[in-house]
């Protein structure tokens, strides 16, 4: 089976773009399931109800976050009510919503796939260990599904790498958010886990991650507060698609997604 991993949405240029391409991306690959990072996806901070519609509309089935989900009050009854909204899963017990889950993708041959949600700690809030809470989650996922997808939102490109090794062999996948820069390290390790450590981003393309040069250079110029508002222009959609082998959950193949308006 193909899965398709959507590298953060950023904005309304990010969600217009996901809107516009992501059905032919689906068509063109074979996607069977599409998972998209959407903390972003309200005004560059942040998700809504509003926002959450439109990348389930645009055809996403499960939205993943970072440390960026809490930005919107409402986040809290949304990460309760919708199922197919996570949140990393190594938060302390009593944060709303949850972290990973078993889904069933649409269509004639429904396709079962464990999506989990992870946030560092490196240069990042004091959480869990991702590499204790991944480990207990991967064990767990894997009684109801083969094909296990990590979303791994973390600032190190080290921690990444390294949770990537620490799973390989007990999940399909781990895929590194956050950074909103596309790397160029996709990989299939030994034991068949599919890695990158940054899917990129998907948003505003002539801007500093998905902010306006502007205000961003202001701030390094100045080391004064700045106000960022999302960028205009273009937008680039990043990604990954994996090809898994459903019978062992083993990676078969990782494709960077690079694609931009005009």
């Amino acid at each position: 089976m193909n899965v398709i991993f959507i590298g953060d949405v950023v904005g309304k240029p990010g969600r217009r773009i996901l809107a516009h391409m992501l059905p032919a991306l689906r068509r063109e690959f074979g996607a069977d399931f599409v998972i998209a990072n959407g903390e972003n996806s309200a005004g560059g901070f942040g998700i809504t109800p509003e926002t959450l519609d439109d990348l389930l509309t645009a055809g996403v089935d499960v939205v993943t976050g970072g440390n960026h989900t809490w930005q919107a009050r409402e986040i809290y009854t949304l990460l309760e009510s919708s199922p197919r909204l996570l949140r990393p899963a190594n938060y302390p017990p009593g944060a709303p919503g949850r972290g990973s889950g078993v889904f069933r993708s649409s269509g004639s041959a429904p396709r079962t796939v464990a999506v989990l949600n992870l946030e560092g700690r490196v240069f990042m809030q004091p959480l869990a260990s991702p590499f204790e809470v991944a480990r207990e989650e991967a064990e767990r996922l894997s009684r109801d599904a083969k094909v296990i997808v990590v979303d791994m939102h973390a600032e190190a490109t080290s921690e990444k790498i390294a949770l990537g090794w620490y799973l390989d062999g007990r999940v399909s996948a781990v895929i590194g958010t956050h950074t909103h820069v596309q790397t160029a390290d996709e990989r299939i390790f030994p034991e068949g886990t599919a890695f990158i450590s940054d899917a990129g981003m998907t948003g505003p393309r002539d801007s500093v991650i998905g902010m306006g040069r502007d205000e961003v250079l202001q701030r390094f110029l100045t080391l004064l507060p700045a106000r960022f508002d999302v960028a205009s222009g273009p937008a680039q959609l990043n990604g990954v698609v994996v090809e898994v082998d459903e019978s062992t959950g083993r990676a078969r193949r990782i494709q960077r997604v690079n694609r931009t308006e005009g």
